[in-house]
């Protein structure tokens, strides 16, 4: 949990600190450290199915609205968005907790946020290209 703690004092500070971001950093931070995990997740899936360790991917199916593109956003929302929205609600944003967290870790000027968010973003196409390259080599 400290490290999950210090991301998100850093990531919070750093929206903090931008002007422009005066009325919006609660929701800004929110949402995108809530998809930042749902991404991870989504990776980690992948590649636990890749390695047969489970038949499929797990996702709620949603076949509500006339083609699939809004279904299957739904369906991304419920499975893999909503359980972090939830999570990352209670554990940060909950009674103002992060008013207790941000003083007792150290601002890393966002580059701890920054790093995570790269790097949770661009997981899923790496895989992707890793599994492309493993599929046309061997």
């Amino acid at each position: 949990m400290n490290i999950y703690y210090k991301i998100w004092a850093d990531c919070i500070t750093k929206s903090r600190s931008i002007p422009e971001n005066k009325n919006t950093w609660k929701s800004y931070t929110f949402f995108m450290m809530s998809m930042a995990m749902a991404m991870n997740l989504v990776v980690a899936l992948f590649i636990i199915a890749s390695l047969k360790i489970t038949k499929s991917i797990f996702i709620v199916p949603i076949n509500i609205f006339p083609g699939s593109k809004i279904d299957s956003f739904i369906s991304f929302f419920i499975s893999y968005l909503l359980p972090f929205l939830i999570f990352n609600y209670y554990l940060v944003f909950y009674k103002n907790k992060y008013e207790k967290i941000i003083p007792k870790y150290k601002y890393y000027n966002g580059k701890l946020c920054v790093t995570y968010l790269l790097s949770s973003y661009l997981a899923l196409p790496v895989y992707f290209f890793i599994a492309y390259l493993f599929v046309k080599v061997f």
